[in-house]
């Protein structure tokens, strides 16, 4: 567990700094994150450190209350819950330097059998037949399904799960406390009943942005043992997350689509050029291996 003074340095860095921020993490990692956390209110830090805080005069007025009243919680590297053996691969992209959750279930255990179940969010009807099939399949295995709970795949992947009486996590591009999209505030408490969980390194009131998407992708592919790509445009976020995937060496599959379907341009791409196996049943997917 973590100290009261590692605890505040840790949620002033989370909103210090925009993820990912690896300089940060590494000199954390070197020097202890209360020094650092001294060394950059001084200006003080090394230049790639401070070049990475972009508000050096941020309160955590706002995280604080929410703890005291057991609105979420805060993971840190010191927790036993941390997801160390999934997270250490992205010392070079940037390891989180804490994460908020809201949810009973723990966080390790969750994501020891995961897999990312993600794709368009302008999903076809095949696409979300078969986000919905895969994802009941792998949690009747006892596989947690990880997304970042957008429309379209996502949605369609949670709730196959959730179906199933399995546990899903929603991996957010905003803070804890707030629902987008907005439609799916009754999903996201179901996540929640069911023993699932809402996960983000964004403070609380942190709204989405684009940037915050993109750095989305590299949670995404660190907390699941494979990434499996259920439709996806040539321009599709999806492959951004399936790139991220394959570079810290998990398995990524695609579900290969009709060659006419846009919203399949993509993925059949993956599965053209070998970036992506595919899978056409469950048991094509292997959750146990490609751990990193």
């Amino acid at each position: 567990m973590p100290t009261d003074d590692e605890l505040h340095a840790r949620l002033f860095l989370l909103h210090a700094a925009e993820p990912p921020a690896p300089a940060i993490h590494h000199y954390v990692t070197d020097r202890g994150v209360v020094d650092v956390v001294e060394e950059i209110r001084h200006g003080a830090a090394p230049a790639a450190v401070l070049r990475e805080v972009t508000r050096p005069n941020a309160r955590i007025d706002d995280d604080l209350r929410a703890l005291d009243r057991g609105a979420a919680r805060l993971l840190t590297p010191e927790d036993g819950d941390w997801p160390l053996g999934r997270l250490t691969g992205l010392a070079s992209i940037g390891v989180p330097l804490a994460l908020w959750v809201r949810g009973n279930g723990s966080l390790a255990d969750l994501t020891k059998f995961a897999v990312t179940v993600t794709g368009a969010r302008a999903s076809t009807e095949y696409g979300n037949t078969v986000a919905g099939d895969f994802s009941y399949e792998l949690a009747r295995a006892g596989v947690t399904v990880l997304n970042g709970g957008s429309l379209g795949v996502d949605e369609a992947a949670h709730r196959g799960a959730l179906a199933a009486q399995g546990r899903t996590i929603v991996v957010l591009a905003n803070g804890v406390d707030l629902t987008h999209p907005h439609q799916h505030a009754r999903l996201y408490q179901t996540v929640i009943e069911r023993g699932g969980l809402l996960v983000s390194e964004y403070p609380i009131g942190t709204r989405p942005t684009r940037i915050r998407f993109h750095a989305r992708c590299r949670l995404l592919a660190a907390l699941a043992a494979a990434t499996l790509i259920v439709e996806a445009g040539q321009r599709s976020g999806a492959l951004a997350l399936a790139r991220v995937a394959g570079e810290l060496g998990r398995r990524v599959y695609g579900v290969p689509g009709p060659i006419h379907s846009m919203t399949s341009k993509g993925v059949n791409e993956l599965l053209r050029t070998g970036a992506a196996s595919v899978a056409s049943s469950v048991e094509h997917i292997n959750y146990q291996e490609g751990v990193g």
